[in-house]
């Protein structure tokens, strides 16, 4: 079953599992959470922006950062916002190289925002497995 959240609420449960980094609204606005989507929608109602999508909002923010040189989790979210009241309806995270070439990515739709994974369950889907670790050759002579 959806349901659809105030802002607060949205904006805890998000940080409740684990989403409690920076975001951007439509590509703006990075701030926290509730900080984020409240000045995306103070300058549409001041008619100084606009969503991109009707009643689509779009965040995105990083899972995983270790620097610059290191490999990257992104997460775009698209969430359906109608009379004050949000919910999460799909998600994109992907996995990039240090350049940015896409290593590894997962799509999920049809969710909801009790529905959508923690930070570390999504990091895992797009996360290497680590491999086995074969059992060291002994080197000699053999006669």
């Amino acid at each position: 079953m959806k349901q659809s959240l105030d802002l607060d609420t949205f904006a805890k449960t998000l940080t409740d599992k684990g989403y409690d980094g920076y975001f951007q609204t439509e590509a703006a606005y990075a701030d926290k959470i509730k900080d984020s989507i409240s000045r995306f929608l103070e300058a549409c109602k001041n008619g100084m922006d606009k969503p991109m999508l009707p009643n689509i909002l779009m965040l995105k923010t990083y899972l995983q950062w270790n620097g610059d040189d290191k490999p990257k989790v992104e997460c775009n979210m698209w969430v359906k916002y109608e009379d004050g009241l949000f919910d999460v309806q799909k998600m994109n995270i992907e996995r990039t190289d240090r350049y940015g070439q896409l290593l590894k990515q997962s799509k999920l739709t049809d969710l909801s925002t009790s529905s959508l994974p923690t930070r570390k369950e999504a990091i895992a889907q797009v996360s290497e497995k680590p491999k086995e670790q074969l059992a060291p050759r002994k080197r000699g002579f053999r006669m």
